[in-house]
């Protein structure tokens, strides 16, 4: 079995969290010059120890299904019962957890502390609650989108019910905000002065930006030069915002982990603001907490318009961060359909694709275990996808979880099949959906046709597409060209 920086593959084995004294310049081939430098290096977590299968889950408590539904809002540390302690972990069964040295363990332990505290701490809250009302500008609509509906009707005038959860009239202009602004929020809570973040599409990027422009909080986005080039417009309105933003050789996942690295140098200072449900506990959790906002709204208008729940939900996979945003509220709701959609890429069988749970295989990467796209070896695969936030080869412990109990289902699309989504959705309801959202809409085509009628189908438009529209209008002539 191969281990190097960037992940290990367990086809049959355990990863034990990694020590300090793992994290030698030798282990780690970094050429560094100290025990601190190696630590740092953690960026893309782990050097490893592998223990048997048998092993794999014994000496740590791991979250059922069950668990993972009730424990949306955990009780205060001090009231915790044996099954609260669970919810510590930050295990989805097998996944997830805290992958990192135990220099880092101190300061996860501490976020955590301070991340259950400001669940049930009444002044953030109502301060929280109101920047998503006045600055991000919740709640968001839920739009039934007419004309599209009527293109998913039969000959008959049979078809489901299209609704989009319009996350794109947030503030910035995606669902990050909702993330970024209350964990900007706790990080001045304990102190912090610093932020640094990565970003691939630029949303999440901007979405801190902004939060940190509002809070006082100085900000350090990193982001890949490639998505740098695609994305040039967000780059710009970070640097309008007030952010430094620094280029990355490579794409999201080499920013996140110099990112991660630029935050272990730092860490009495500066606050990691992830805006994936990725790496180690607690970040996907607080990540998916605090975008529930999406599916408690979706709940409480759903039920205003039409006296009841939705049939099917729909949302695009990257990380995980908006699909979870929508599904976590409706988890208990077994008659509820949840469909997430990853992105093909080229095509599953070309190498080129993000298609991490159609695809992946376990293993540990940015501290968490889930699936990944990796090599026979444990290299990671690099991803593509011309939804640049759909460019990450992990996923989400909790979406691995959801998709080994078959809770939520799993479907691809293809970037052809997400630009013509794009198309659609323009000219048929005047939204420009952006072309991470553009996966999920293009699904409709598949799903649609299968549906009895009036099933009520919720879409979560994630993000605005204004960003993407060169990238479609490049693509659209390079295959008109191609035709000549």
């Amino acid at each position: 079995m191969a281990c190097n920086l960037q992940t290990v593959f367990i086809p049959r084995g355990k990863l034990l969290a990694p020590t300090e004294t793992m994290f030698s310049r030798r282990s780690i081939g970094f050429g560094l010059q100290s025990p601190a430098e190696s630590i740092a290096a953690w960026s893309a977590s782990v050097v490893c120890a592998v223990a048997s299968h048998e092993t794999m889950t014994r000496g740590a408590p791991v979250v059922g299904l069950d668990t993972l539904i009730n424990t949306r809002r955990s009780p205060p540390l001090h009231e915790r019962t044996e099954k609260g302690k669970e919810v510590s972990t930050g295990k989805f069964g097998r996944f997830g957890g805290k992958y990192v040295p135990e220099t880092l363990m101190t300061c996860l332990s501490e976020l955590e502390v301070e991340f259950n505290l400001v669940l049930h701490d009444a002044k953030f809250q109502a301060e929280l609650a109101t920047a998503l009302k006045d600055y991000v500008g919740r709640e968001t609509p839920l739009y039934f989108a007419q004309r599209l509906t009527n293109h998913y009707r039969n000959s008959n005038g049979v078809g489901p019910e299209i609704y989009l959860k319009r996350e794109d009239l947030n503030h910035g202009g995606a669902h990050k905000i909702n993330n970024a602004i209350a964990q900007a929020m706790l990080a001045k809570r304990i102190g912090r002065k610093s932020i640094v973040a990565a970003t691939g599409a630029g949303q999440h990027g901007v979405a801190t930006a902004a939060a940190c422009a509002k809070l006082g909080l100085e900000c350090t986005i990193f982001m890949g030069s490639l998505d740098m080039e695609r994305q040039s417009s967000n780059v710009i309105l970070m640097k309008h915002l007030g952010a430094q933003v620094k280029s990355v050789d490579g794409n999201f996942k080499d920013a996140n982990s110099e990112a991660i690295r630029d935050w272990v140098g730092n860490l009495e200072t500066s606050y990691y603001l992830s805006g994936t449900a990725v790496g180690p506990h607690p970040c996907p959790s607080m990540v998916r907490e605090f975008q529930s906002v999406i599916g408690r709204e979706t709940r409480k208008q759903a039920m205003e318009k039409w006296g009841g729940k939705p049939d099917v939900l729909v949302a695009c996979v990257g990380s995980g961060s908006n699909a979870l945003g929508l599904f976590h509220e409706f988890l208990r709701d077994e008659d509820v359909r949840m469909i997430g959609v990853e992105a093909a890429g080229l095509g599953l069988d070309s190498g080129r694709h993000s298609a991490t749970l159609a695809r992946g295989e376990v293993g540990v990467y940015h501290g968490a275990m889930s699936y990944l796209l990796q090599d026979e070896e444990g290299q990671i695969i690099g991803p593509h996808s011309i939804g640049v936030g759909l460019e990450y080869p992990g996923v989400s412990p909790e979406l691995s979880f959801l998709k080994d109990t078959k809770r939520a289902e799993f479907y691809t699309v293809t970037d052809q099949e997400a630009i013509d989504a794009f198309q659609r959705v323009c000219r048929l309801e005047g939204i420009f959906p952006a072309l991470e959202a553009s996966h999920a809409l293009a699904f409709l085509e598949k799903l649609c046709p299968n549906l009895p009628n009036g099933t009520k189908v919720v879409v979560n438009c994630s993000g605005r597409g204004d960003k993407d529209a060169a990238t479609v209008f490049k693509y659209i002539q390079e295959q008109d060209s191609q035709m000549d």
